[in-house]
């Protein structure tokens, strides 16, 4: 591989995970980072995910300014400008055309979506639904615990439980999840309390209440398409509203992961 900081590297996602990533990459010194998302994102904590660039064209995380392109082409005036790269292309057409030297996987879809290990010198998959040594080089451990941002250099990483992480003593009970098909609507915005019962928010005339008290970290745009189960708010009980904007313990936990496996692979030693 050439000099680290002329690595170019495509992430695959820009929620909240892969925003992540991308901050913990950005500052290392890795300035050449493309994210591929699709044309309606629906990362609920878009105060801290570079998607919400789709929206608003350019959108600041942590001091860090990511902005959409119309074609992978134009991230190198985005480069220029230190600024990330964002565009609308979730069947990551670009790849072949791009020739990254790195592509990771963030989509976190709990499956592999199309990425091979052909697509460059060093494919990252980000949690279950990859297997290193067959479809990407190595995998990211995404579940909360002692593993997690570790690299797997051979194997899979823990299969999806359906559990999300404990937040000060919640799991389940902090999510928001659409209890029908319909359109999500919404008066609250990232940042307000709310306080157990609360109705929320309501998709298709249905009531969407909160279960327990505490900050919307995050939370849809409001008059969002959605189906049922799909995932509406995060309601962190910890009350601190400063951490709605901030990458999540989580999320550079992984982007450590993803560091140290670019760094194996390009300066290290490849024998694992």
């Amino acid at each position: 591989m050439k000099n680290l900081s002329g690595l170019n590297i495509i992430i695959r996602g820009a929620g909240d995970l892969a925003t992540g990533v991308a901050l913990r990459l950005y500052r290392s010194g890795f300035r050449r980072l493309l994210l591929l998302e699709t044309a309606h994102p629906l990362a609920v904590r878009r105060l801290a995910s570079f998607s919400e660039a789709v929206y608003l064209k350019t959108v600041m995380v942590e001091g860090i300014r990511a902005r959409l392109i119309d074609d992978a082409a134009q991230a190198e005036e985005c480069w220029k400008k230190d600024e990330i790269a964002v565009v609308i292309d979730p069947g990551a057409q670009c790849v072949p055309v791009s020739g990254p030297e790195v592509v990771i996987d963030a989509i976190i879809a709990k499956k592999n979506t199309g990425t091979e290990m052909e697509d460059a010198p060093l494919v990252i998959g980000i949690g279950p639904g990859f297997t290193a040594g067959v479809d990407v080089h190595c995998v990211i451990e995404t579940m909360r615990g002692h593993n997690l941002g570790r690299v797997i250099y051979r194997g899979t990483a823990q299969p999806d439980t359906g559990i999300p992480g404990s937040i000060g003593g919640y799991s389940k009970e902090r999510l928001l999840r659409a209890p029908a098909d319909g359109t999500f609507i919404t008066t609250c915005d990232i940042g307000d309390r709310v306080k157990g019962g609360d109705r929320v928010a309501t998709v298709g005339g249905v009531p969407v209440t909160a279960a327990i008290s505490g900050v919307l970290r995050g939370l849809l745009r409001s008059e969002t398409p959605v189906t049922t189960g799909t995932k509406l708010g995060d309601i962190d009980p910890r009350g601190k509203t400063d951490f709605c904007a901030t990458a999540s313990d989580k999320a550079l936990a992984i982007g450590g992961g993803v560091l140290e496996a670019i760094l194996h692979y390009s300066i290290g030693s490849k024998e694992t």
